[in-house]
Order: C-alpha cells, then structure tokens, then sequence
C-alpha cells in the first residue's frame, strides 16, 4: 500500500521508509510489516481475492437491493449491514482453502491467539498519510542523512 509503504529500498536492499504512523501501530501491537514483492500473484492476490469476495458478495448485492428501493448505500448503513452479512454469510460457509467454516475454526483457535491488549490511540488515518508524513529514520540507519531536509529544498526555490 502507498499508504504504508513510502519508498522501498530507501535504507539499502531489503530496508524499506514506513510511514511513521504505521510503524507506530505495529509496534504497539508487536509485530513487523513485511513487505512482499510488487505485482507477485502469489502473496497479493490473496488480499486481492477476499476484496473480489467482498465485493460481490456484499458490496453488490446490498446496493442492488437499495437500488431497487430507490436509496443508495453510504457508510453507516454499510456499516449496520455487513455485521449481518458476516453473522449469516462469510463466517458461515465452508472456506476454499481450508475447507472449514471460518467461526469453528475460530473458536477452535481462540485459545491459542494473543490478548489484543490495550486500544491503539495513534493517528493512522488516510489524512495522516497523505500529507507530508514525520519520517523516523530506523536504528539501523545512518545518522547523516542521505539528503538534505525538504525546506533546504523549498528554501532554494524561493529564493530563485
């Protein structure tokens, strides 16, 4: 995601820019973003897979039926129905490729899994991304910087 992911390769192979946002909530949480390959099918069409089932399985249905009643879908009521749609429909059926039902297998691993812990009071939202993100440059990474800060930048195009 452009969103997460600010420039690859930023630090040397493999040392990737996050936003600061991002790596902020994964250290909260206690785990690291991984990147995978760019357009590699096997690692991204998974995410891409369950986008296509949401999409039609939920998205396109619900506004059809609202559609049809002369409404049009906005988030709140997106919001309402998909936890309909989840209780009755994607948590129900039988999954592709575990072949098991997604809530008994859940339940079967509850036990297993990690507390949440406490609520995440960051800032991650898209406007945090989109701006100008506070970069924090990793341990790892050299302490004189490859480049100038961006304000030498605009300072040097004022001025011209």
């Amino acid at each position: 995601m452009k969103t997460v992911i600010l420039a690859r390769d930023a630090y040397g192979l493999g040392k990737h820019r996050f936003n600061s946002g991002m790596l902020d909530f994964a250290k909260h949480h206690g785990f690291q973003l991984k990147v995978c390959r760019p357009y590699r099918a096997k690692t991204k069409g998974k995410v891409e897979r369950f986008n296509r089932y949401l999409r039609y399985s939920f998205y396109n249905p619900l506004a059809s039926r609202l559609k049809s009643a002369g409404l049009t879908l906005d988030v709140q009521t997106a919001n309402m129905e998909v936890l309909k749609w989840l209780k009755e429909t994607a948590n129900q059926r039988v999954h592709g490729t575990t072949k098991e039902v997604p809530l008994e297998r859940l339940e079967r691993e509850r036990s297993t899994l990690q507390p949440l812990g406490l609520p995440y009071r960051g800032d991650v939202s898209l406007a945090r991304c989109v701006k100008e993100p506070e970069i924090k440059a990793p341990e790892w990474a050299p302490h004189n910087p490859l480049q100038h800060p961006l304000s030498v930048y605009d300072r040097i195009l004022e001025a011209a």
